[in-house]
């Protein structure tokens, strides 16, 4: 292959003018059995060498093992239905000599009747980006295990008070489930009854988002009984503006004894 377009036989379905050369990325165009039938040079550059030609090459050939029969099926499926085809995710084997995810965003090619008779596909590169996707969320998954298993209970809220986040300690002294205090603001749910200060004025919502407070407080239970607790309160700062996003509140039960 020179790299110039490449256009079927004059028996495949004509599509329209674009200079499909000019387009950044790969483009391509199968005819009604999955068979290429046009691909602008990005698609060409892609191809490995030891696959042979594109054109003429089955779309199913370039899959992984895993996707190619449950692809075809999709995509005959897709055809018969004549419905505007979604956007799919594909791992495709290409120069790399790797299979990389691409994301493949569809058209129908129709013939002169309106019914559907090949696709045209733009594929995008979200390898890298589905990786960090990933660890992003094995990042998350582990935040949050470590947070619900921490031993004193965490109360996130929003500068306004409403309830963001809580863990399990938190349900557990409170007799409230997460969803139960999700949303709700914290003084209406777990109210202070008494709070005595170990480091300043009394505590209050415009104290809490301006320095780190402590003190020994007496809240209410869902079941409105009293528990005691060392109450630690610190603003929750945007690390990139410096602003106040929320509150952090950690609850250490006391002996009533204490």
């Amino acid at each position: 292959m020179n790299g110039t377009l490449v256009i079927a036989p004059a028996t495949a379905v004509a599509t329209s003018n674009l200079d499909i050369d000019a387009l950044p990325l790969p483009y391509a165009e199968i005819d009604a059995r999955g068979i290429i039938i046009r691909a602008n040079r990005a698609a060409l550059a892609l191809n490995h060498p030891g696959q042979g030609d594109l054109i003429g090459k089955s779309g199913w050939d370039l899959m992984a093992c895993g996707e190619k029969n449950f692809s075809s099926a999709a995509f005959l499926s897709q055809m018969a239905s004549g419905d505007d085809p979604p956007v799919i995710t594909r791992n495709i084997f290409d120069r790399s000599g790797s299979f990389r995810t691409y994301q493949m965003h569809r058209s129908f090619i129709r013939d002169a009747d309106g019914n559907p008779a090949g696709m045209r596909m733009v594929f995008v590169d979200v390898t890298d980006a589905r990786k960090q996707l990933d660890e992003t969320r094995l990042a998350l998954k582990w935040f949050e295990n470590a947070f619900a298993s921490l031993a004193d209970a965490i109360v996130l809220t929003d500068p306004l008070g409403f309830v963001r986040s809580v863990n399990h300690a938190t349900e557990e002294m409170f007799g409230w489930t997460a969803q139960d205090l999700t949303e709700r603001i914290i003084e209406e749910v777990i109210p202070i009854v008494a709070y005595e200060s170990k480091d300043g004025p009394p505590l209050d919502r415009r104290i809490a988002i301006e320095r780190h407070c402590t003190g020994i407080a007496t809240l209410l239970t869902r079941g409105r009984q009293e528990v005691r607790v060392e109450m630690s309160t610190s603003p929750i700062l945007d690390k990139d503006s410096g602003s106040v996003i929320g509150v952090a509140s950690v609850l250490r039960k006391l002996d009533v004894t204490a």
